[in-house]
């Protein structure tokens, strides 16, 4: 044993060097352990934490990878634990180590204690982050891993609902918020796992037509400093400290946090809902240089983070650091999280924030071919598990909407800006055309429509109604004086900024609510909705409610609009009768189409005319689709602020049109159900999405 300012450390017992990472407890209570440190760390000591202090082990370097390993026996579940490193102090090439400072294993499963105080966890003293070392002892201020028991795989109580592509409908939503209001959830159940999957939400979600519940992020996490210094944190949970360890507070039974998301899982894939996690492999809860030392930093900075030639974080996030996707060690736990999450606890995919920075491994150019995505892509666990890229970070060079490779589905971005546009009155008729059609100049060749996840709204901006309410963003609760958020919403007020009791307001602002989620369901690609918006939640001009945990962004049931809600059941249940809507291939209109052939999509003007490359660049406020089906698809788009007839097309061989939905009504039902011959005309009001079935079959 070798004595420590806090007594004595024991050595551990020695392991065979193919020790899973982290900490692993057997049956027997052998805890063991493998951890990567510094090249030029000097001791690694396991430290088991109880109410009377440490007992310290000490581990030994292999020489054949640099890990650090060792074995305790004695140890039960729900033992805390941490790491402390030993070392030389060099921040200018970003080594760190600090024994002072209580570190969370990566691999740990399971977060227990909390994040309390910043100044104990900094490994400088003083304000310089350059300057000497803190001997200031984080323990007690941080939070730290907590043993778990063996974990076998998830067994699901049904087969996974595999949804196909084709057919999934996306539902964003963040586990507190979606239930913390919930009159027919229990009060202890609200805001966690089991509020998810109880009853009367399963059933709602159902009666939407959703098929895959998409989660903020549910790793654990840590507030950062400058939440901390204001008494908040970050609501959304993109600050993640352990990415295999579950969000504790979204547990029910404190210490239950496993358990509960398994039987969460399990409940919605027996109501043959999907989940799929926001995932944050970016960046990490330590921030920049200046920052706490909390795991990542005081382990071996330079092998995690992204660092200048002067010690400095870069920062394609916008939150500090820059996770180094051509790490071993980034890749090594990022496979590792992805196949636990997986093959443990039973998800069915991911949707990685800010994926680009994936693709710049040590900063470099963006590659679709970089070796962390080439492995996701390729690991045999992930085989069949949906992958969704948040196509872009916090720089230009990252924005890469159509940039991913065939495994890929890539939220689209473009797609959310031009039907937005259309809607308010701006941008070529060409945007909305391009989106509505699966957008193939970004995915074609290689990919089908499907890769394009359309959204209108999602978590990091309005909501929908705010969307039509506000023209600017009322972010000054969040304490940065409104300047963080985006100023480009693309939204438009309806002529009153904020809430307003005028009846004409409320009529205009309902229709364009519908007129957008109409053209979201019935566009080819795959639909994501967010959160709240089918109830008409409103965030009160929030545009970008990270750090709002509370009514700002609790779903407020109890205010639901009930005809909304039956308006997004009616759009999705349109889109589920119509194959051709759910395509794996692009729409091809006239091209290779022989002499009479009908186009299986064709653009229209008001008097019914095809449009051509002359009308493209064109401010077109109108616009009619005709899809052929069985019973074919004539959708009528009005974006402008005056009545405007319409002729209903028959030159493709259509007698009559059927009313089917109409923006006008709280549930969509036509107001006016009287069928019209083809050739007809009809006055469309301003502000108005209509839609139609044909009878004749072509």
């Amino acid at each position: 044993m070798r004595p420590t300012s806090q007594g004595t450390v024991e050595p551990a017992a020695a392991l065979p060097t193919d020790t899973p990472a982290g900490a692993s407890l057997d049956d027997s209570g052998v805890l063991a352990v493998a951890v990567p440190a510094t090249a030029t760390a000097e001791a690694v000591e396991l430290c088991l934490l109880s109410g009377e202090g440490e007992r310290r082990v000490g581990l030994a370097r292999d020489a054949s990878d640099g890990w650090w390993h060792g074995s305790v026996a004695g140890v039960a579940p729900g033992q805390a634990y941490g790491l402390r490193v030993h070392g030389p102090w060099s921040p200018r090439t970003g080594v760190r180590t600090d024994p002072a400072k209580l570190l969370v294993d990566p691999w740990t499963r399971r977060l227990g204690g909390r994040f309390t105080n910043l100044a104990d966890a900094l490994a400088h003293a003083g304000d310089d982050p350059f300057g000497p070392r803190s001997e200031v002892d984080s323990a007690g201020s941080v939070p730290f891993g907590v043993v778990t028991g063996p974990v076998s795989p998830a067994a699901p109580a049904v087969e996974r609902p595999r949804v196909p592509w084709r057919d999934t409908v996306l539902y964003e939503t963040h586990v507190r918020d979606l239930t913390m209001r919930h009159p027919e959830v229990l009060p202890e159940l609200r805001g966690t796992y089991g509020g998810v999957c109880h009853p009367a939400v399963v059933e709602h979600l159902r009666r939407l037509g959703v098929t895959t519940v998409e989660l903020l992020p549910v790793f654990a996490n840590a507030p950062e400093p400058s939440l901390m210094a204001r008494g908040r944190r970050n609501h959304w949970g993109y600050s993640t400290l352990a990415y295999l360890a579950p969000e504790a507070r979204y547990a029910a039974v404190p210490g239950e946090e496993i358990a509960e998301f398994r039987a969460m899982v399990d409940a919605l894939h027996t109501a043959g809902l999907e989940v799929v996690l926001d995932v944050v492999f970016n960046h990490t809860s330590e921030g920049g240089v200046g920052g706490p030392s909390l795991s990542w930093r005081g382990l071996d900075a330079p092998s995690w983070y992204q660092l200048g030639p002067d010690g400095h974080d870069i920062d394609f996030s916008g939150c500090g650091n820059t996770l180094d996707a051509g790490s071993p060690l980034v890749r090594a736990l990022v496979l590792d999280c992805l196949r636990y999450w997986v093959t443990t606890m039973g998800v069915d995919g991911f949707r990685f924030d800010l994926a680009s920075t994936l693709g710049r491994p040590g900063g470099s150019a963006f590659s679709p071919l970089a070796p962390l995505l080439s492995e996701i892509a390729t690991d045999p666990a992930l085989v069949g598990v949906k992958l969704i890229a948040e196509p872009w970070d916090a720089t230009g060079e990252g924005y890469q909407v159509g940039g991913f490779g065939p495994a890929w589905a890539e939220w689209n971005g473009r797609y959310r800006d031009g039907v937005r546009d259309f809607w308010r009155g701006h941008g070529p008729v060409s945007e909305i055309v391009t989106r509505f059609a699966g957008s193939s100049d970004l995915y074609w060749p290689g990919r089908g429509p499907a890769a394009s996840v359309d959204f209108v709204t999602a978590h990091d901006g309005f909501t929908l109604r705010d969307l039509v309410s506000y023209d600017h963003k009322h972010n000054e609760a969040h304490g940065e004086d409104n300047r963080d958020g985006t100023d480009d919403n693309r939204s438009w007020n309806s002529g009153v900024e904020g809430a307003s009791e005028d009846p004409a307001v409320v009529a205009l602002r309902a229709r364009r609510m519908r007129n957008l989620l109409a053209t979201l369901g019935l566009s080819a690609g795959t639909p994501m909705l967010l959160g709240g918006d089918e109830l008409g939640h409103t965030q009160h001009g929030d545009n970008n409610a990270y750090c709002m945990d509370d009514e700002t962004s609790w779903r407020d049931w109890s205010a639901a609009d009930p005809g909304l809600a039956a308006f997004v059941g009616r759009v999705f249940a349109l889109r589920r009768s119509i194959p051709e809507l759910r395509r794996d291939d692009f729409y091809y209109g006239h091209s290779g189409l022989a002499e009479g052939e009908v186009p299986d999509i064709a653009w229209l003007s008001e008097t019914a005319r095809e449009l051509g490359p002359e009308d493209w660049s064109t401010s077109r406020r109108t616009l009619v689709v005709r899809v052929r089906s069985a019973s074919s698809l004539l959708v009528v788009l009005h974006a402008g602020a005056e009545p405007v007839e319409v002729t209903l097309p028959s030159r493709f061989g259509d007698t009559t049109w059927a009313p089917v939905l109409d923006s006008r009504s709280p549930d969509g039902e036509p107001v006016d159900p009287a069928s019209l011959a083809g050739g007809a005309r009809t006055v469309v009001p301003p502000h108005t999405f209509l839609g139609f079935r044909g009878a004749s079959g072509s």
